[in-house]
């Protein structure tokens, strides 16, 4: 190839400043992503909102994933402690006199993961601690509160599942051929496989790779 996609680009498309790859912009270490995910919009980092050093909680987000516009991702931080009389956070205010609660104490809900190969659609809220599997699609002005399979397609607030985007057969295929993984070439080659509608033709092809 004389020119080889490279993720570490933080403006991929010629000319449009609006559309980043994500992974060289994040200088937060609690914020993993992979190679080619791409923000329609900058500054990623300030659509990960309530994120504090002190709680921990990380962001992991898989390859090829592709989110629009006005997502954000609310992290840990953003709960409040609700086994006492006053959910106020006085602790985060220094002029008052409370110590910082355990983090038994406060109704965390671990790390937020999203998986490979994910369309999140414009103005999407993500709450802490979701996993949402490879290929699920999550419909515009959607807010996430529970996993989500993957290959599915979720929508509402809160969203729930309108339908699986593939059979079973075809979705364990996809899982099993894991294409996000594979080296610049080997996607290049399989991108005819990857945009083809005809859905019996593709598991045949992916069943002689895998």
């Amino acid at each position: 190839m004389e020119n080889i996609p490279n993720p570490d680009m933080v403006f991929p498309i010629p000319n449009i400043k609006t559309i980043t790859y994500i992974k060289p912009t994040i200088k937060n270490p609690n914020i993993v992503v992979g190679d080619f995910t791409y923000f329609a919009d900058t500054d990623f980092e300030k659509h990960v909102t309530h994120h504090y050093d002190f709680i921990g909680d990380k962001l992991f987000i898989g390859k090829f994933c592709q989110i629009a516009a006005g997502v954000e991702f609310v992290m840990n931080g953003a709960n409040h402690q609700m086994n006492c009389v006053s959910t106020y956070p006085f602790y985060i205010f220094g002029t008052w006199e409370q110590p910082i609660p355990s983090t038994k104490d406060m109704p965390l809900k671990g790390d937020t993961i999203v998986g490979n190969d994910v369309w999140i659609g414009q103005n999407v809220t993500i709450l802490p601690g979701v996993h949402i599997g490879d290929g699920a699609i999550i419909g515009a002005n959607s807010v996430v509160a529970k996993d989500i399979p993957p290959y599915t397609i979720v929508v509402g607030n809160p969203c729930k599942v309108t339908k699986k985007r593939f059979d079973d057969e075809l979705t364990n295929l996809l899982l099993k051929l894991k294409w996000w993984d594979k080296s610049i070439e080997e996607i290049n080659a399989l991108i005819p496989l990857l945009s083809c509608s005809n859905l019996a033709k593709v598991k045949k092809e992916i069943k002689a790779l895998i």
